[in-house]
């Protein structure tokens, strides 16, 4: 899931200091597992924002909604008219939600509540850890589903550097030397000998060529204007 953590206070009253009518939009998946943007999240802010107005003596007005995706056009569909009647929306969800939700608003301003941090994993309660970083060429296959650039600070692909010690990451004591966890799954699979297999020079083109990404399904394209017709 992609992980983000709210923004501070002091910086949210900046963004919306000359509106009035102020809608704050949650979203349902990622950023409310994570507790950073979703239904709670977005009364809480709203709650401190009111308060915030009323000592101020801002004459504020702040509007709640939550829906289940910032970053799929069809539940933004039914609440464009709730936020085109505010001044300025603030959006909980993640800087992808934030970006469609600007483009079907127009002319209404769309300001984040929450900055994106990674993509990512619960650990356990209140602990989320990057484990993903979208570089378009996965190799989890030949890692034992470890990934060594997310999670090796030198996003090294053929072994450990010279510099990890009893199996910890010699940039950070806290946290686990990626090759050592892929040695140990290789082992427990008993796949040790794809250790011998070695990997080529990186192609970081699919992440770092400067263009934005996209996936084009073919098979999909016209599906719901086909489906939209046969109900006709």
């Amino acid at each position: 899931m992609i992980v983000g953590e709210r923004k501070p206070f002091a910086e949210i009253t900046e963004l919306i200091k000359d509106s009035k009518k102020v809608l704050i939009l949650g979203c349902g998946t990622c950023v409310s597992v994570c507790m950073a943007g979703g239904m709670k999240e977005v009364s809480i802010l709203a709650s401190q924002l009111r308060m915030d107005s009323g000592i101020q003596d801002k004459g504020m007005e702040f509007g709640e909604d939550t829906i289940q995706r910032q970053c799929d056009r069809e539940y933004i569909e039914p609440i464009i008219e709730l936020a085109k009647s505010h001044d300025v929306v603030v959006s909980m969800a993640c800087g992808a939600g934030v970006q469609l939700l600007s483009d079907m608003l127009v002319p209404t301003p769309v300001l984040p509540a929450v900055n994106t941090s990674f993509i990512g994993i619960c650990e356990e309660e209140g602990t989320w850890l990057e484990r993903c970083r979208g570089c378009g060429n996965c190799l989890l296959g030949e890692t034992g589903g470890i990934c060594p650039v997310a999670r090796c600070a030198k996003n090294l692909f053929n072994g450990p550097c010279g510099g990890s010690v009893n199996g910890i990451c010699e940039v950070s004591p806290n946290t686990p030397c990626a090759w050592q966890l892929v040695y140990d799954r290789l082992k427990a699979l008993d796949k040790l000998e794809t250790l011998e297999e070695i990997q080529p020079i990186r192609d970081w083109s699919p992440s770092s060529n400067g263009i934005p990404r996209g996936v084009f399904r073919e098979d999909m394209a016209g599906i719901g204007k086909e489906s939209e017709s046969a109900s006709e």
